[in-house]
């Protein structure tokens, strides 16, 4: 029996969202600054006034742009040394850790960016499908390459990611509402299944 799981990451399987932590283990001082900055802009997000990717895009460039890929991913490692496995929840850890991996394959689908979701998705042996940072000539553009993966782009992604291949059966598992498409096109979709 082929299977496909589909893991979104932050809050699914962390017990925190590591965009914020991440900006802030990168420069806590710049994160401070902008993270005043921009409480105008997450105000108007929670109201639905302001366009998500805008505003994630304005924040992690304000921190990040500029700076090499190199570093970038020094501090990633770093990150990811410092938080894993901390800050994944223990039973989806167990769970991860008992996924038969014959005629199976694993997503990691998430919003966060490549940039620091790269190492997790690699420890935890599966695919990174991710919202993908751009750099050019080894330095971070503050753009992305393509859409925020969230919402219907996730779905879209992952339908991108798995090329036509033919699934005996599909379990997605997500805990917000950028997860509902993904949740509902798979045959078990579970929602805040590891809270």
């Amino acid at each position: 029996m082929k299977k496909l799981y589909c893991f979104d990451f932050d809050g699914t399987l962390t017990y925190k969202d590591t965009m914020f932590m991440y900006l802030k283990f990168y420069d806590s001082t710049k994160f401070r600054v902008q993270f005043m900055r921009h409480i105008p802009l997450f105000i108007l997000l929670k109201l639905k006034l302001a366009d998500t990717e805008k505003v994630k895009k304005s924040f992690i460039g304000s921190i990040l742009k500029g700076q090499t890929q190199e570093k970038i991913e020094k501090k990633s490692k770093q990150f990811f040394e410092h938080h894993y496995p901390k800050i994944v929840r223990e039973n989806a850890m167990d769970f991860i850790n008992n996924i038969d991996r014959n005629n199976t394959q694993s997503l990691l689908v998430t919003a966060s960016l490549d940039i620091w979701t790269k190492p997790f998705a690699e420890a935890l042996q599966m695919q990174l499908v991710s919202t993908r940072a751009e750099f050019k000539g080894g330095v971070f553009t503050g753009n992305f390459i393509g859409k925020n993966c969230n919402g219907i782009e996730k779905l879209m992604r992952i339908k991108e990611e798995i090329n036509n291949s033919k699934y005996d059966k599909i379990i997605a598992f997500g805990d917000t509402s950028g997860d509902k498409q993904m949740l509902k096109w798979a045959n078990e979709g579970h929602y805040q299944f590891f809270h």
